[in-house]
């Protein structure tokens, strides 16, 4: 069992032999630094290894690609997005605890397990999974995507009329481009870049023997290229715009079947693709920074040249070609993976947008509330009630002119902004803006330090800034996640403040597939609060409590736990104690033993996670009234809910925060409370029952931490909650 459950005394299983990381540099080990004394388990815990719940939450994802009843081409793209959450795994997770080992870090996490023992489980666990992945796309996919007609094609496959073209266009468009490097005593071994495909090359020189090279497979083509049919009589080139492609190629076999026209003179004997996966943690000392988007500019330009994490190589490539890449590359065996699916799977989202809508998941037409029909001003509609978006199922365009309406009020007077993940050509962005240039007082907090955002984000600042916006970059050693918008409006009655807030970002793009929650109020309070935070966020505060917000790293967390140990109060005195939380991951010790103090009251907890679960439900004695379920489709599960039944006085809080270490301390994080009462009934009556019974897209976690598919059970009305929101988009805003 990989999943560790730790009690007093319990012996954690070690990983494999072969995946143990013993080829790493002895010296580096040797000079590793110790800490002065590891971490002491003395009590009774329960704790899955975070990286493999996270290896399972992946495999969740896996299963969509693998489930005949999803259209064919949302399955090569959750087949993409697997490989896509493979690679930020490998540059992030794995990395670090890479540097974990090198450094001798012996201060042990909850679940027990040393950084060699980690890096040996996510092998051993990940080695079947990609087997999976291999079944998947070559006797699944491919042969169902050939008989729908998108074929992808071995180029040997090509007619000789076609290939002519091909060499043509080969010749005049991409040879130029190419840039072969000998690898010899003369040359040396050449820097691989993060995620970049490559050709291992053998050649044979007739008076010298045996040479090796390594080409680059450029990024300016497509991976995917659209070639010829057979039946397209007098097509002899590429790169013809069809209206509707239907047979592809792979870019680097493209290459290969041309690689002569690059070694005249030369034999070429056989070549192989590989790629590299490059840590791209990016670590900057804050303190010592004098200027932060200077420092994430240049750690951007560092993550390039980041140790490598893994190499990934064609599985039919001799041991010799191995040796050379993992030797130079000084990369242990545990580090090399042979495969037999595409290298970089990610790339084939690129199928995806062909124009098959026969082969995809229906369209639907997000609702819009009635009360914010488009040209009637939103702080009419605001001031009668409270108003909830529920992303994708509702419109996202509402919350874009919240901000367009505002900045052409002539009675808004400022509106201040948190940015994390914005996105490319942003209307919230251009908005903001757009108020500035009305002469309106502008502050927006961007987050520099959004992972693998960060350029967008330097880029909007910069933009912003040119506008005139006065721009702040958050706190030194915090990111800044909350998702508040505010909008102060002069009104006959005074002052009055509209605030927009939300668990998802403010990204139109990624709105229209996240779950996501968004508010909009004019609550006193929240809007004292609001304007509070952003005092911290821009200025000197230590504002730690606040009247309606749970913010972090102040409350948030003293609050949550606060309210389960209520909870259990409650339940002790007069019984129906409950908690029902919705939320991305589940990592933080304290709060995790906290819900199992619940269980042991008795308290009923449901837990629905996405991603990462650490606790163990169902263990007796110890979490035998806690259910967990995770749901993995169509859309994104990305909104964070957190019900309490209170005594029957029932409390809920949306938010951006997930009960993880690095949210509750480490992060500036913002839980709202529903206060409207059809809002809230809505929540606990139609939408988060109806997540917690899904038994078509869910799964259902077990003690051993293995997820199990659920099925409707005879008897048991079939739910698809995702389908359930379509179907009833907008019912959660009448009255």
């Amino acid at each position: 069992m990989e999943c560790i459950i730790s009690f007093p005394g319990a012996q954690v299983p070690s990983p494999v032999e072969e995946a143990l990381p013993v080829g790493d540099d002895p010296k580096k080990q040797a000079s590793a630094k110790q800490p002065k004394q590891p971490r002491k388990k003395s009590e009774p815990f329960c704790f899955f290894n975070r990286e493999l719940s996270w290896l399972r939450f992946n495999e969740r994802v896996l299963a969509q690609a693998l489930d005949p009843s999803t259209p064919l081409l949302e399955r090569v793209k959750f087949l993409a997005i697997f490989g896509s959450n493979l690679d930020e795994f490998f540059m992030i997770r794995v990395s670090g605890l890479r540097r974990q080992f090198l450094e001798g870090v012996l201060d042990l996490p909850p679940d027990g397990m040393t950084p060699a023992e980690q890096l040996g489980a996510v092998r051993k666990r990940l080695l079947p999974t990609l087997d999976q992945v291999s079944a998947c796309w070559q006797k699944d996919l491919l042969p169902r995507l050939r008989e729908a007609g998108i074929d992808v094609v071995p180029y040997d496959s090509v007619k000789d009329k076609h290939r002519s073209g091909l060499r043509r266009f080969f010749e005049r468009e991409i040879f130029p481009i190419l840039t072969p490097l000998a690898f010899d005593p003369g040359h040396p071994f050449p820097h691989i870049s993060n995620l970049s495909l490559n050709l291992a090359i053998v050649l044979k020189d007739p008076r010298r023997g045996e040479r090796f090279a390594r080409l680059k497979v450029p990024a300016t083509f497509p991976r995917l290229l659209p070639v010829p049919n057979d039946d397209d009589e007098g097509l002899h080139k590429i790169g013809l715009k069809t209206h509707a492609p239907r047979r592809f190629l792979w870019f680097e076999e493209m290459i290969r079947a041309n690689l002569d026209m690059l070694f005249p003179g030369y034999q070429v004997e056989e070549s192989f693709l590989f790629r590299v996966t490059r840590d791209a943690d990016i670590e900057i000392e804050e303190d010592e920074a004098d200027d932060l988007l200077e420092s994430i500019q240049e750690g951007i330009d560092r993550r390039r040249f980041g140790s490598v994490v893994r190499l990934e190589i064609e599985k039919d490539a001799p041991k010799r070609i191995r040796d050379i890449l993992t030797r130079n590359l000084e990369l242990a065996p545990y580090q090399v993976y042979s495969l037999d699916v595409p290298i970089g799977a990610a790339d084939l989202m690129e199928l995806c947008k062909t124009e098959r809508p026969d082969l995809k998941d229906p369209p639907f037409q997000p609702a819009v509330p009635r009360d914010l029909v488009r040209g009637k001003p939103l702080v009419e509609a605001i001031r009668q009630r409270d108003l909830l978006l529920y992303h994708p199922y509702d419109s996202f365009v509402p919350v874009v002119d919240f901000l367009r309406q505002a900045a052409n009020d002539p009675d808004v007077l400022a509106i201040k902004q948190t940015l994390y993940r914005v996105g490319g050509n942003s209307p919230i962005v251009e908005a903001l803006m757009e108020a500035r240039q009305q002469d309106k007082q502008v502050a927006v907090l961007v987050e520099l330090k959004a992972r693998f955002d960060e350029e967008n984000n330097i880029g909007w600042a910069r933009a912003l800034e040119s506008a005139g916006v006065h721009v702040v970059y958050g706190f030194v050693g915090l990111k800044t996640h909350a998702k508040v918008c505010m909008v102060i409006r002069r009104e006959k009655g005074g002052i009055r403040r509209y605030v927009h807030l939300g668990t998802g970002n403010y990204n139109a793009g990624t709105a229209a597939v996240y779950g996501d929650f968004g508010l909009l109020t004019c609550d006193p309070d929240i809007g004292a609060d609001a304007s509070e935070l952003f005092n911290s966020l821009t200025g000197y505060s230590r504002q730690q409590a606040y009247r309606r917000l749970l913010v972090a790293p102040g409350n948030l967390r003293q609050e949550i736990l606060r309210r389960i140990h209520r909870e259990v109060e409650q339940h002790v005195a007069c019984g129906g104690g409950r908690l029902a939380f919705k939320l991305n991951a589940l990592v933080d010790r304290e709060c995790i033993q906290a819900l199992y103090r619940a269980s042991q009251a008795g308290v009923k907890v449901d837990l629905q996670v996405r991603g990462i679960c650490c606790l163990c439900p169902g263990v007796p004695g110890v979490s035998e009234n806690i259910r967990v379920t995770s749901v993995v489709g169509r859309f994104l599960e990305h909104a964070r809910v957190y019900a309490f039944h209170n005594g029957g006085e029932e409390e809920v809080f949306l938010g951006s925060a997930d009960l993880m270490p690095r949210n509750l301390d480490r992060r500036v994080e913002v839980l709202f409370p529903v206060l409207d009462p059809q809002i809230r009934a809505s929540i606990l009556e139609n939408i988060l029952p109806m997540h917690l019974r899904d038994n078509r897209r869910a799964f259902l976690l077990g003690s051993d931490g293995e997820y199990v598919r659920l099925t409707p059970q005879e008897g048991e009305e079939p739910v698809d909650s995702q389908q359930w929101l379509v179907d009833h988009r907008g019912t959660w805003h009448r009255r």
